[in-house]
């Protein structure tokens, strides 16, 4: 009986706070930026890749997947950690624990190998020709998107068959693959060894090689083009995704490193003497990070991913683009006295192919013949030019009061 209530009581001590209450405060507001960032950041990007859908080009498929796993993260299971840390103990205790962890590493493992996938195949279509580009396309990232899945699945339901198990942190505050389970049975321990080697060894290698390869790749075609005196766009836009991409996989590494290296030192000693429970604090919190600046790293370098977002919040809230409001009056006649012609144009976001019918677009093959008729059909009136705005789409720059104003968007002189 003595053993038995010694072992409730380990069971029970291990699920409440190693920490004090002000550190378990800070814990659970680190955790709470990180859940409101992340959903308003990956909240946009699902959005913006859902107005511009199909538009879309397939690789771009493997970006909306890891937008997805960070969004669902940090909704599903993070709330979980923070209740937890304003609790100073773990809530629900052993199930709970079962299906932070169960859930974490899923996802953890989901955006592991999405990161790689998104490298192996830049480095496919930027180092190996035009044979894998035409293949990795459509149906084959589909596919890929929902291997991954399944096989992080699978992986991390090993643990439900006696393969492995989920505990609680050092800190008492989160919980993940037992660890120290190696020391406990056979496979226990192989289940945590093929953990770090097959599912974080190996992806790290892959991204490091692809994004050196490509980044040596685009390098010396750069050099090769500028050698030659040629300036390209499709220079400029291929050296901005090779190094978005490269950020993205980088950020993630470095973020998750940190808690591989304390996870893999916990390994190899059942009582970690060398390390206090603050210390498992930090990486875990470093490593929580990686589902924030994605969004921003897309805003950053993508610039059609600006020009959506723009036209979103535009859509969402009109009054911030403003108005824009301009007024000059003509100079050919100093001394006579001419009206002043303002132009107001309400700036919003319009696509391409709404900007006007075919026949507005033909005054700009217009000459200036006739300028002198365009005041109220007076042949002898001097020219009242109408200077436009800024951000002014309209194609017609001579519009004048006798005009009809022209459609949404377009500049009204008054």
């Amino acid at each position: 009986m003595s053993g038995n209530s010694s072992a409730r009581n380990r069971t029970a001590s291990a699920f409440v706070s190693k920490l004090t209450p002000a550190a378990d405060i800070c814990v659970g507001l680190a955790i709470l930026c990180v859940v409101l960032l992340s959903v308003l950041g990956n909240g946009l990007v699902l959005v913006v890749c859902y107005r511009r859908r199909k538009t879309m080009v397939a690789s771009e498929l493997l970006c909306v997947n890891l937008a997805v796993i960070d969004f669902l993260c940090c909704i599903c299971f993070y709330p979980l950690s923070i209740l937890s840390s304003f609790r100073h103990g773990w809530l629900g205790e052993h199930a709970t624990c079962v299906y932070y962890g169960l859930g974490c590493f899923v996802f953890g493992l989901c955006g592991m190998f999405t990161i790689t996938a998104i490298s192996v195949t830049r480095y496919l279509k930027t180092c190996s020709g035009a044979a894998y580009a035409l293949r990795l396309e459509g149906a084959t990232i589909r596919a890929a998107c929902c291997a991954i899945w399944l096989v992080a699945t699978a992986w991390s339901c090993l643990p439900l068959f006696g393969w492995g198990a989920y505990a609680p942190e050092p800190y008492g505050l989160s919980c993940t693959v037992a660890w120290r389970g190696y020391h406990t049975s056979a496979k226990d321990a192989f289940y945590v060894i093929c953990s770090f080697a097959c599912f974080t060894l190996v992806p790290v290698l892959l991204i490091a090689v692809s994004q050196w390869r490509i980044l040596c790749k685009v390098s010396r075609f750069s050099n090769s083009l500028s050698a030659r005196g040629i300036r390209s766009n499709l220079r400029h836009t291929e050296k901005r995704l090779s190094v978005m991409f490269f950020c993205i996989s980088l950020g993630f590494v470095i973020a998750w490193a940190p808690y591989a290296v304390v996870s893999f030192l916990l390994i190899f000693d059942e009582d970690p003497w060398y390390m206090a429970p603050e210390g498992f604090v930090f990486p875990a919190l470093f490593a929580k990070s990686s589902h924030v600046y994605n969004p921003f790293i897309y805003f950053y370098f993508n610039k059609s991913f600006q020009r959506e977002l723009r036209c979103l919040l535009l859509s969402v809230w009109p009054s911030l683009g403003g108005n824009r409001v301009g007024a000059r009056s003509s100079a050919a006649e100093p001394q006579a006295q001419l009206p002043i012609h303002i132009q107001l144009q309400e700036q919003g976001c319009r696509r391409k192919k709404a900007a006007g019918p075919p026949h507005d677009r033909t005054h700009t093959k217009t000459k200036s013949k006739g300028e002198g008729t365009r005041a109220g059909g007076n042949r002898g009136a001097p020219v009242r030019p109408v200077y436009h705005c800024w951000g002014s789409t309209s194609k017609n720059p001579h519009m004048s009061s006798g005009d009809k104003p022209a459609k949404d968007g377009a500049p009204v002189s008054i």
